[in-house]
């Protein structure tokens, strides 16, 4: 990868609908060499799929918490189970397993406070192995990416 890799990456992080003529311009390459590049970086990985940034808030999401999740026991089969498991509720948006004072980080968005407090108690509490959920809830965002 080059600087015009790079450039061209940036820009469609920013905004993945950019044309190869917008992106042509900003680099002042052809539209068929960025094409190349881009598609390049496409098969090889590097750029893995392009989104659409939604506000969740107009689709009625109104919480955003995170939850520092605890297991009780660390045997490999365990963590592989709860990471099977955590994917398939439909109000969790992100999972990370980190090192640090807990073992999960898990982004969950809901409705309300009474979805939050369903989640919790009947999706999450059920789950086998987990020891402790600490709520953090998002109150206002500052940079999103």
């Amino acid at each position: 990868m080059d600087a015009l890799d790079k450039t061209i990456l940036e820009h469609l992080e920013f905004d993945g609908r950019s044309s190869m003529q917008d992106l042509s311009e900003l680099t002042g390459l052809s539209r068929s060499a960025v094409f190349t590049r881009v598609k390049r970086m496409e098969d090889n990985g590097v750029i893995s799929g392009y989104t659409v940034k939604v506000d969740r808030k107009k689709l009625g999401m109104e919480i955003r918490a995170y939850c520092n999740i605890t297991l009780k026991l660390h045997e490999r089969e365990l963590l592989e189970e709860f990471e099977g498991n955590i994917g398939r509720h439909r109000e969790v948006r992100s999972c990370y397993h980190l090192a640090g004072s807990f073992d999960y980080l898990v982004e969950v968005e809901v409705p309300n406070m009474e979805a939050y407090h369903r989640f919790i108690t009947q999706r999450l509490a059920a789950m086998p192995n987990i020891a402790t959920v600490q709520s953090m809830f998002v109150m206002k965002d500052i940079l999103t990416p």
